[in-house]
């Protein structure tokens, strides 16, 4: 059987560091995970000149998270909560889950890629966790991102408990952001021990699944689970 070619979006910074000129960048571990349980990773660059052609070639779509938010200005709230804006990424990220969504293709959104799904679908923000002072959890780990730090609650009968079969799961957790208003046709599947969304799905398309927590570390027998069940529904 041929191997599926999983789109996944890059990051961008516009130059220092690695550069003195724009770049692009992603972790190792976005990609090898696609690649261990049997998919092709294809890095997506920012432009919205190609995206019904790259469409047309994937088989799957992986949003990923990075260190930005996205402009409180989409879902309609003001700026004072975002910090690092990167509107480029974010209206091609836009553009082309749009695309997926109104496909069977499968799309997996991992940490702001979960957020960036809400929000295409009309949702909303909390554009800063810690300022809200209720939540009791660090959403932001101070042990490496390899490791869990905090257990969510997965909701029955939907495809998350599905593809685990249990109630609960550990997770690890680097976001200051995370879902507020759910959208059009999304339903929550977990929740963290302070109530933050920690999951999402869309009830009307046949694999749509976002996740506040980084499962490409392949932490947990649920995140490798999650990685597999993705892979496999983009072959059939």
């Amino acid at each position: 059987m041929k191997k599926p070619l999983i789109g996944i979006t890059l990051d961008n910074e516009d130059k220092g560091g690695y550069s003195k000129f724009p770049w692009y960048a992603i972790r190792h571990n976005y990609l090898h995970s696609i690649e261990k349980y049997g998919g092709i990773p294809f890095p997506l660059y920012h432009s919205n000149k190609n995206t019904s052609e790259l469409f047309n070639i994937l088989n799957g779509l992986v949003i990923t998270g990075g260190n930005f938010d996205i402009d409180p200005k989409i879902y309609g709230n003001s700026s004072s909560g975002a910090r690092i804006l990167k509107n480029q990424r974010t209206n091609f990220e836009i553009a082309i889950t749009k695309k997926f969504l109104k496909s069977s293709k499968p799309i997996l959104g991992i940490c702001g890629g979960a957020q960036l799904l809400n929000v295409v679908c009309g949702g909303t923000l909390i554009q800063d966790i810690k300022k809200n002072n209720l939540f009791p959890i660090n959403h932001e780990q101070k042990n490496p991102r390899n490791e869990t730090s905090h257990k969510i609650e997965i909701i029955s009968k939907t495809l998350l408990a599905k593809i685990n079969k249990k109630k609960f799961s550990k997770v690890n957790s680097a976001h200051h952001q995370a879902i507020k208003d759910i959208g059009k046709n999304i339903i929550i599947s977990s929740y963290a021990p302070d109530g933050i969304i920690e999951s999402i799905e869309h009830k009307h398309h046949k694999w749509c699944i976002g996740v506040q927590w980084h499962p490409e570390f392949l932490i947990t027998k649920e995140d490798k689970n999650l990685i597999k069940n993705f892979i496999k529904n983009t072959k059939k």
